[in-house]
Parts: C-alpha cells; structure tokens; sequence
C-alpha cells in the first residue's frame, strides 16, 4: 500500500521531572518521561513528521512546556509543530499567551481542554471569544470533547466560523459501552461545518479490552470517514496515551487495514497532506 509520508497528527511529549502534570498521578503506567526517542523506538510506520500537543500540565507551566518542547525540537526535527495550551477564559493572559505564541517559531495550533469541564463551558462568551481570537491570529483550535459535548462543540464551530478547528479522538465515542447512536448524529451535525476537521485517533483507549478489534471499532471509523471525507480527516496515534491500550502498533494495522482500499490521493491526504496543510507545516528531510 503506497504511504510515502505520514505526519502523526496528534502526539505527547512529557518528563514529570521537568514540569507538572496533575492528571498523571492518577495514571501510574504513564507517570513517566516519554519523550521522542521512546516514540521512534515505539513507530513501526517510519513516521515522516509529528505535532506535539500540549499534554495537559499545569497551567502556570504552559509556557515552559512549550520551551521544553522547543528544546526537543533541536534535537529532533521530525517534531514539526506545537500545539500549545492557552487559557481561553482569561482575557488578559490569553490575549499575550497568542501574541507570545505568534512570535514563537513552530508554534501551529492552541488547545484548551473542553473534556471533563461541565455544560456550557464551551459556549460561554469568554470561550468562544477566545476561540475567535485564536483564528484570528491565524492558529487552528484543537477540540478535545467527549462524546456527550458535541453539541455544544458544534455550536462554538457555528460561533467561530472564521477558526479552523480539530476534533481530538473522533469525539470520544462511548465505544466501551456500545453507544453510536447519538455520538453519530452529533458526528453528522458537527462534520457539517467546513471549518471543521477530525483526528483519526484516540479510539482504542474508549473502547474496552474486548472491544479493541476491527469489528467494534470500524463502525466509529467508517462513519467519520462518510461524514468528514478523506478532505479533512487526520492520522494521529495518541501516543503515548494509546499504549494504555496496549502497543501503538495495534492502532496502526488498524489504520492500514481501514484505508487499504481508498484511492491512493485520499490515504496521501489523511496520513499527511491534510495535517501539513490545517496546521501549515514545513517537513526537512531526515537522514
């Protein structure tokens, strides 16, 4: 099967030594450093390219993450884009977090958390006018939202119509426990609008271990795919999120196996021309 580049949409970096992330120590198996030679070494795909996406730490640290990822960057140049964090309910300091971002080389998205957040957090003036400020200043805005949000997810893209925004993990569908039904139809909705596109990511780790194989997973798979197209859906592995659910390699025979049979301009497009082009990236070549 021809896939000449991938670019992992969706990847983390984080050392717990170096900063702190509050989420982890409820996670133990992944409260370590992981950082990109664990995920070269881990990458069965000769991944071309990855955007790192902010991982969640403190909020205070924001800035310093984005300075911890620079660093690998010099080190590793196939990290070709951050997506940073910025807090979208404080005017002032989101206001210079976007002016400070504009100014930082690398720097092609902003995320601000919507998942675990109660109704209505989303929608709030000050988010969606921070949402606004993000396109403004010509970032895209990545949406990590639960299945039960998308509602809401669908009218911030109805109020920011001029931001381009990138559904995180396909919506984190209720796979575990076998809803699709309304998850699909907010799916439908929320695919209407051209400004948004989606992640191919993150469904094995809302699924449960005996809900892992193809036959539970492609119904999710093909129905992003019927309603974003090949135009704007994403690779992404979640890495290292995902090697709760066992080896990344497993999510990508799954990818392979799912677009085995697409024309080969439409895999070009949802393993990297869709990335390089929402989060206007440069590749360099590696040796």
């Amino acid at each position: 099967m021809e896939r000449a580049q991938v670019v992992d949409s969706h990847v983390h970096f984080w050392d717990p030594a170096a900063l702190r992330y509050p989420w982890l120590e409820e996670t133990p198996a992944l409260e370590r450093a992981f950082l990109p030679p664990d995920y070269f070494q881990d990458d069965v795909g000769a991944t071309t390219a990855v955007v790192f996406v902010e991982a969640n730490c403190r909020a205070a640290d924001s800035a310093a993450e984005v300075r911890f990822v620079r660093q690998l960057m010099g080190i590793e140049p196939r990290i070709v884009g951050i997506v940073a964090f910025v807090d979208m309910l404080d005017e002032r300091s989101r206001t210079d977090a976007l002016e400070r971002l504009a100014g930082t080389p690398r720097v092609v998205g902003v995320r601000h958390n919507i998942q675990g957040h109660a109704p209505g957090f989303c929608t709030s003036a000050a988010f969606v006018n921070g949402v606004r400020a993000v396109g403004g200043m010509g970032f895209t805005f990545d949406v990590c939202a639960t299945h039960d949000q998308l509602s809401e997810v669908e009218q911030l893209a109805d109020r920011c119509a001029d931001t381009v925004l990138v559904l995180d993990h396909c919506g984190k569908p209720a796979i575990r426990d076998n809803e699709f039904a309304r998850w699909s139809e907010d799916i439908m909705h929320l695919a209407a609008h051209p400004n948004v596109s989606c992640k191919f990511s993150g469904l094995l780790t809302e699924a449960r271990p005996e809900w892992r194989g193809d036959e539970a997973l492609r119904p999710y798979a093909e129905h992003v795919r019927e309603c974003f197209g090949a135009e704007r859906l994403l690779y992404g592995s979640d890495w290292p999120v995902v090697t709760a659910a066992g080896h990344v390699s497993a999510w990508r025979a799954f990818t392979d196996r799912f677009c085995a049979s697409w024309l080969p301009e439409d895999r070009r497009l949802f393993y990297a021309e869709n990335a390089i082009r929402l989060y206007g990236l440069e590749l360099h070549a590696h040796s």
